[in-house]
């Protein structure tokens, strides 16, 4: 190597050495510096490596042949082939000339080098996942119909290959550039050295181009231009031949070109560019025209065997291929023994919303305007021997939310550093005044069951904790509110980036933009900094590629809090399948805990047969835990992830239709029913029960969202996901006859506004200073049956308290409002208690009693008497939950109405 080739390497390090290392020492190198710190602590550093070396090696292998790529073609080739090259720059009014070699040439050469070769390198090192994806493949064991690829190489092997060739496309037409412009300004563009040099350059963009056409022939299985998402027929017989007979015209060209080096003829070039132009043309009008003229008047028969790939592979990448479908014969009489039958599915009906149920427990349970419930879960627990669904809040610090003077550097950081504790309620029982009854309330927290005792209910990592907190601190840590005083404590985790000495303090300084950092005396070597406490950006940081759910949900286990949080793998290249919300493949293969105390997380694997997770875990061989190392107290808590059921339940309303014709013409279409929410229409949401399947004994924790035809509103279908046990994550739908009504939740919802008694009730009460606000409609199916249940919740225009005052109950085409669950049950199967018995005889001094007093038999009034008491006696046992007693009572009561219906016929 010669000296000025020395000067030209040197400049070029140097250069590079300074951009790569003046952003290390701004922010982004503190960043880095303060999150291997935070890896390190939460033993998750090989993540962080793994990334760290996998960019280093990709922007050294990029940087490289950058660097090598120009030098050769923009200072080595030009100067072996004219020796010194003179570049005259400049007009009329002047002209400077510069030579390869000189140094000002030379320094400005390496500057452009180094610039390029600093973009470029980052460029490749941000496709860091797609080459370890690509790396670490795992078939998923079903080839696609049209090449017979397995569906890995379109997930994980084809972004990879456009990435490289779009990135190296990119360096070839950068350099051809710049070699012409060189030769342009040296006046050597038409000698034949030059020539030569430029053609080869062409002859890469020429190939480069060619394999691209036929990446972009493998890439029309995703194509979504026919009449299903997937390669249709046009696609397959007029795209994919003209995008591989361009591929070859192309590669000749390619071929012709370094040909023309030695024998000039330029004449075969210009054929080729015909040729490709003339496709170019050719495509731009061919398919349309296959569409139109072919397949258009055909389209059934031609894209018959398309369609098929379409459902097969939308219902595979969704998880729908194993749905149970089953009739569901809606013929079914409720009585009083079906009720107690199923009393521990009408002990769970969900009368509680969470949006008001939300306002509820801030105004009775957030004790201090510093805490907050950000947001309330639903879950199940074993109590008393019985399944009993709950509604659940935790309560979280917002800092926020406390005064403005109060919000010191110290407070916010050193003092109130965590939120405290929850409260759970049952999702079905009602106070007297309207209020949830809570089974977990205060602070401390108070509860009567042993299973929902909590001894840790310190709140350091949840949904809303975004500051940062400094622990270990000479200043105590507020606890709780007790009176008029305050509780203090110190955490006793060990959580947390030890602060060390002087240099990790000066890091979190500027990290945090917190000079007291530096300056506080409270702070020690020994304390430890919190941050990343949000649960998404927590769980995030470790695991980039995963979709997080949004709905976290706590659970109370050995006395702790743990939040479960479900975590999608997903992929928008999977072939032939639809897509859906920027995907279309997912699959919930993990599932993430947080402990609220210690901020510990592990993802435990729960779909180990995912294509996606078992490359995740190659990539990450420490991150990921078998789900047989679950706490068996944590899986009883599973539930199936609402956001992934909504995703499938729409999917489903066109994909459970299996055969090409039926689904081409759309006939049994579902769609979303709507129902009114608060006082505006709405998409009904999925809602969680606690229910038999028919022909079930179990009690099942499931999710259900019903379905109506498209264009209409009775109901049709209904769709479950089960979330206990070894069924956890079978889906299942119950279909009903074609042939007969059912009503859907919005005819029911016209029936209720239709209903004069309950109408003119809510009109009334939303005149009165008052606001109504109807609750999500439950349809639940029970025996054969459907019942359907609404709650009323009245709120004061002065107040945020909302209050449970009616129950809307909705059986075949009987609807009543009753002031509880059990009475509208007593009402809407027909057996309203009787407050005036007609024809009771007169007590003595009342004489004759009046016209027809006599005209009925003696006893009618004892048993309206009767059923009177029986009806008394079955709501006391319902106040107590006690199902049996209350159907013993409505059977008796049953008894009397019948005989007293037999007295008064005679």
């Amino acid at each position: 190597m010669n000296d000025n080739s020395k000067r030209i390497v040197i400049g070029l390090v140097v250069a590079l050495a300074a951009l790569v290392f003046l952003p290390i020492l701004s922010g982004n190198g503190i960043t880095f510096y303060t999150d291997w710190l935070w890896y390190e602590s939460v033993e998750q550093l090989d993540v962080l490596k793994t990334r760290f070396v996998s960019q280093i090696i990709l922007w050294l292998l990029g940087a490289g042949l950058v660097v090598g790529f120009l030098i050769v073609n923009w200072l080595v080739l030009p100067k072996r082939l004219f020796g010194p090259l003179q570049l005259n720059v400049g007009g009329k009014g002047g002209r400077a000339s510069f030579t390869i070699g000189s140094r000002l040439l030379r320094i400005a050469l390496s500057v452009v080098i180094a610039l390029t070769a600093l973009t470029m390198a980052s460029s490749a090192a941000g496709r860091w996942m797609t080459v370890l994806r690509f790396r670490n493949a795992t078939p998923f064991d079903l080839s696609d119909p049209i090449f017979g690829f397995d569906a890995s190489f379109f997930v994980f092997k084809l972004p990879f290959y456009r990435s490289l060739l779009g990135w190296m496309m990119g360096l070839v037409v950068l350099t051809t550039i710049g070699s012409g412009l060189i030769y342009l300004f040296a006046g050597h563009i038409r000698k034949a050295a030059s020539i030569g040099h430029l053609s080869v350059l062409g002859a890469l963009l020429l190939a480069g181009r060619a394999v691209g056409y036929l990446l972009r022939r493998w890439a029309l299985v995703e194509s979504s231009a026919g009449v299903v998402h997937g390669a249709g027929y046009t696609d397959v017989n007029a795209r994919m031949p003209l995008f591989f007979m361009m591929a070859i015209v192309v590669a000749v060209g390619a071929v012709l070109l370094v040909v023309n080096i030695y024998v000039r003829r330029w004449r075969l070039l210009l054929y080729v560019g015909i040729a490709w132009l003339a496709l170019a043309l050719i495509g731009q009008f061919y398919p349309a025209a296959v569409q139109r003229f072919s397949v258009e008047p055909n389209e059934l028969a031609l894209e018959r065997p398309y369609i098929e790939h379409n459902i097969r592979f939308t219902r595979h990448a969704y998880g729908l291929t194993d749905v149970a479908e089953s009739d569901y014969q809606a013929t079914g009489e409720l009585t009083p023994q079906k009720l107690e039958d199923n009393a521990d599915t009408l002990g769970n009906v969900r009368l509680w919303d969470w949006m008001p149920l939300r306002s509820t427990y801030e105004q009775i349970q957030e004790i201090r305007t510093y805490y907050t419930f950000h947001d309330v879960d639903i879950d199940r627990y074993i109590l008393d021997g019985q399944l009993r669904q709950v509604n659940l809040a935790v309560r979280e610090l917002d800092i926020e939310q406390m005064r403005e003077d109060a919000r010191t550097w110290i407070n916010q950081h050193l003092i109130y550093t965590h939120g405290y504790g929850l409260c759970l309620s049952r999702v079905s029982e009602v106070s007297e005044e309207g209020l949830p009854r809570l089974l977990v309330r205060n602070i401390p927290p108070e509860t009567e069951s042993a299973r929902l005792e909590i001894e840790r209910p310190e709140i350091y990592f949840g949904e809303k904790t975004s500051n940062y907190v400094i622990i270990n601190t000479s200043e105590d840590e507020f606890d709780y509110p007790s009176g008029d005083e305050n509780v203090y404590s110190r955490y006793e985790g060990d959580a947390g980036v030890p602060m060390g000495g002087l240099l990790r303090r000066l890091a979190f300084a500027l990290r945090f933009n917190s000079t007291p950092i530096v300056l506080s005396e409270a702070i020690s070597p020994d304390s430890r900094v919190l941050f990343h406490r949000v649960l998404g950006d927590r769980v995030e940081m470790v695991a980039p590629m995963l979709w997080l759910d949004p709905d976290p949900y706590p659970v109370i286990v050995d006395g702790r809090i743990v939040w479960l949080y479900d975590a999608y793998t997903w992929t928008d290249r999977f072939p032939y399948s639809r897509v859906s919300r920027g995907l279309n493949y997912i699959r919930n293969s993990v599932k993430v805990t947080v402990d609220a105390y210690t901020g510990e997380m592990t993802l435990y694997v729960v779909d180990p047969d995912d294509p996606l997770i078992q490359t995740y875990q190659a990539i990450f061989p420490d991150l990921f835990t078998p789900v047989e190392e679950m706490d068996p107290a944590l899986r009883e808590h599973w539930r199936y992830p609402e956001q992934l059921f909504l995703i499938q339940a729409e999917l489903y309303g066109a994909y459970h239709m299996q055969d090409p014709r039926v689904f081409y013409n759309q006939e049994d279409l579902w769609e979303t029913p709507t129902e009114v929410r608060g006082s505006e229409k709405t998409p009904i949401s999925p809602y969680y029960v606690t229910m038999r399947l028919p022909g079930s004994d179990e009690v099942e924790f499931m999710m259900i969202r019903p379905y109506v035809p498209t264009g209409k509103q009775n109901m049709i279908a209904w769709l479950y996901a089960d979330s206990d046990g070894d069924d956890y994550g079978r889906l299942g739908v119950y279909k009903f006859s074609k042939e007969a009504l059912v009503y859907g939740p919005m005819q029911v919802e016209s029936r209720i506004d239709q209903d004069p008694d309950i109408s003119q009730q809510l009109t009334l009460w939303n005149q009165r200073g008052s606001s109504v606000n109807r609750g999500n409609l439950i349809v639940i199916p029970i025996n054969g049956s459907l019942l359907y249940v609404e709650p009323i919740y009245l709120q004061a225009e002065a107040s945020r308290l909302p209050e449970l005052k009616r129950v809307v109950v909705a059986y075949q085409n009987r609807v009543t409002m009753a002031e509880n669950l059990s009475a509208g049950l007593v009402q809407v199967l027909g057996e309203t208690p009787i407050t005036e018995v007609p024809g009771q005889e007169p007590e003595a001094g009342d004489g004759d009693g009046g016209e027809g007093a006599g005209d009925q038999p003696t006893g009618v009034a004892a048993l309206a008497r009767s059923a009177q008491a029986h009806y008394e006696a079955a709501q006391a046992c319902l106040e107590q939950g006690d199902w049996t007693c209350y159907g013993e009572e409505l059977e008796m009561m049953e008894q009397d109405l019948q005989e007293l219906v037999d007295a008064t016929t005679e």
